[in-house]
């Protein structure tokens, strides 16, 4: 039986960023009409091969085919000519233009007037409502802002741009992350359609149930490399998370043995919906617990809940067995926890200022008299910093800017450290910094779990890291607890199974 010849197809490709190799000789291709599914765990490439294939990047070495010729796009307006278009998760509309003007940017219908061209708006709104109708959606106002609609309709509304460039190929990005249930099935129907309609569609997604519902071929990158392809017909759910996550991290995490003490967080029934519901969850002196959970599963909110950044709706917090009230993150500070965001560049650092000035703002009540900062007192703490984590600075007066990520990342440790924190949570410990630093920063969290009795909350996409560094693993998923695995039992399928299973959520919903 004859296969039939791939619409677009990548091989060796080949791509490097600073410190990182993104892509290793991947291969991928594509059929006229078929839903082929990308998944891998965050890191593993995905997210550089469709920018490949949409112009934002270029590759290094490879070759990229489309109807069987060799293509080369130098940025996103070739591939859109060629009939690419790309849907990310982030959607790139206006949302102080229409439906129409959206669906037409770029290429709106125009008509003569005396010695000008002009858009001609009723060709225009005509045509986004046809391109709408093409999707079965009939009941979206086509001079209606952005703006206003919700994410489910903004979403068709790329789709119906897409369509308007005549794309052949459409690549989805996680399409369904922020989107209600019916929203999902409606998003569905339109996959179906354009499918049958012929048009190809690379579908990113970390939710293997879509890929069963809707793929034909599944391909899975790991750490940057192709691992295979497969029919979905031909494979199973617990194949591809063996094959998503494959790797061994023996001798990886060197992680010291603790002593693991009281209770020092406990948190009972924490809700903040959507995705804080709930939650109970308990974090001795001396352990690190992990918090693992796909993009969008409710890790990064529930620490932010805890934190004071957006407070619970209802539940309780306790600490050391107090019941404590937080309403802000000053609170939080008062109370002995700290908090090491997972974005430190928007959240964790002032980098235009000094390593000092960063160290200190933790706890400038302390270095300060009346309204005059101890200069004096910010150096000690800078320069303990610098010896305690190793950070490769000229000195206490280096702008955080110029340091390197590993490095502005231990800063923003040390500002936490220096407010004796009771307990550290830390939300993407070592994402974006080098092999090195990540060592240095795992290092420093088993010594102050195990010496200096250190209470640690890490949420970390990666699951080697989860599985090398943790006590204890819980895991999430769209806003509830689901699992909770020792450190004896975990493995890299259980985990990965309790993050994308729906069967875990059930189980999880029924013992409640």
């Amino acid at each position: 039986m004859m296969t039939e010849a791939p619409l677009l197809q990548l091989a060796e490709i080949n791509k490097h960023f600073p410190g990182v190799h993104a892509l290793k000789n991947v291969h991928f291709d594509v059929r006229r009409g078929e839903v082929h599914a990308l998944i891998g765990e965050n890191g593993a490439g995905k997210s550089t091969m469709i920018k490949i294939v949409s112009g934002v990047y270029q590759p290094e070495t490879g070759a990229i085919q489309l109807e069987g010729q060799r293509v080369h796009f130098a940025n996103p307006r070739e591939a859109q000519r060629a009939g690419i278009a790309t849907i990310y998760q982030e959607l790139g509309l206006y949302p102080e233009l229409s439906v129409a003007e959206n669906i037409f940017m770029g290429h709106a219908p125009t008509k003569n007037r005396g010695f000008f061209q002009t858009i001609d708006w009723e060709r225009m709104e005509q045509g986004a409502e046809a391109l709408l109708a093409e999707l079965n959606i009939y009941n979206l106002d086509v001079q209606a802002k952005v703006g206003t609609l919700n994410v489910g309709n903004r979403q068709r509304v790329e789709i119906a741009k897409a369509l308007s460039l005549d794309a052949r190929i459409l690549i989805m990005d996680e399409p369904t992350a922020a989107l209600t249930e019916s929203d999902v099935e409606q998003l569905f129907s339109i996959v179906r359609l354009l499918r049958e309609r012929g048009v190809s569609i690379i579908y990113i997604s970390h939710r293997l149930n879509e890929v069963f519902e809707l793929a034909d071929r599944v391909t899975v990158l790991r750490d940057g490399e192709y691992i295979g392809t497969n029919d979905v017909a031909d494979t199973s759910e617990s194949e591809l998370i063996s094959m998503m996550v494959g790797r061994t991290i023996e001798n990886l995490f060197p992680k010291q043995a603790a002593e693991i003490g009281d209770v020092v967080l406990e948190v009972r029934n924490l809700n903040r919906p959507p995705l804080t519901r709930d939650i109970s969850f308990s974090v001795r002196a001396g352990e690190i617990v992990g918090l693992a959970g796909l993009v969008g599963s409710g890790r990064s909110e529930t620490a932010q809940v805890i934190f004071g950044v957006l407070p619970a709706e209802s539940g309780t917090i306790l600490l050391n067995g107090e019941a404590v009230e937080i309403h802000r993150p000053s609170e939080a500070v008062r109370h002995g926890i700290g908090y090491v965001p997972e974005d430190r560049g928007r959240q964790g650092l002032v980098r235009e200022m000094t390593l000092r000035e960063n160290t200190s703002m933790a706890v400038l009540e302390s270095v300060s008299r009346n309204t005059f900062v101890n200069r004096a007192e910010e150096r000690r703490l800078a320069n303990h910093s610098i010896q305690q984590l190793s950070i490769r600075a000229t000195g206490p007066e280096q702008i955080v800017n110029k340091l390197s990520g590993g490095n502005q990342q231990k800063v923003v440790v040390s500002k936490w450290l220096a407010s004796n924190p009771k307990l550290l949570i830390m939300d993407e410990p070592t994402r974006g910094v080098d092999v090195g630093a990540k060592s240095e920063i795992h290092r420093l969290m088993s010594q102050l779990a195990a010496e200096e009795g250190l209470a640690i909350l890490m949420i970390s996409s990666e699951l080697p890291e989860i599985l090398g560094m943790s006590d204890r693993i819980l895991v999430m998923r769209e806003g509830h607890l689901v699992g909770e695995f020792s450190r004896a039992e975990a493995t890299q399928e259980l985990i990965a199974h309790a993050m994308m299973s729906e069967e875990a959520r059930r189980t999880s919903e029924a013992s409640a």
